[in-house]
């Protein structure tokens, strides 16, 4: 049988000390509990635990248990109770949650009178290019083609000079 503990199967020694185990598996650990020492050791260790929860005892319940818990529980405190009871020690439990308001006041008139300033607009050294759809592109190359044909000089034809 393969060690339980170098195979992290604990359990199987676990089972074996509260006798929950099988009993064909059992006779095998029995076997490997004679050769292997440090799960002999984890066996009597839980057998020493299972044999001290045997003996203990808890302590009884008092007779008025239930009737003390309910009335605890009917006590309960809120948690603004919870969080000025240091403050009733100086009789500051009045003036903490007006001071608190107050600044929440304060904070609030101050974040409303600030006025945001815009961001800067940064400032460009290079020139600005538009973007221009393909259609003016193509329509302001023909209106310059046919402004640079009137501008050609014409040729005066012998034929044109006669009349």
């Amino acid at each position: 049988m393969k060690c339980p503990l170098e195979a992290k199967r604990n359990e199987v020694l676990l089972d074996y000390g509260s006798g929950k185990l099988d009993a064909g598996d059992v006779s095998l650990l029995e076997g490997h509990l004679e050769s292997c020492h440090a799960c002999r050791d984890f066996v009597q260790a839980q057998r020493a635990v299972w044999d001290a929860l045997d003996v203990w005892e808890p302590a009884p319940v008092s007779a008025d248990f239930n009737r003390r818990l309910y009335q605890r529980i009917d006590r309960q405190v809120s948690w603004f109770d919870r969080m000025m009871r240091p403050f009733q020690l100086f009789g500051l439990r009045r003036v903490v949650p007006i001071a608190a308001s107050a600044a929440v006041i304060l904070m609030a008139g101050l974040l409303i009178q600030r006025t945001p300033t815009p961001p800067p607009q940064p400032q460009h050294d290079t020139a600005q290019m538009e973007a221009l759809q393909p259609e003016q592109v193509v329509l302001a190359l023909d209106e310059m083609e046919a402004l640079s044909q009137l501008s050609r000089p014409v040729r005066a034809d012998s034929a044109d000079s006669k009349m």
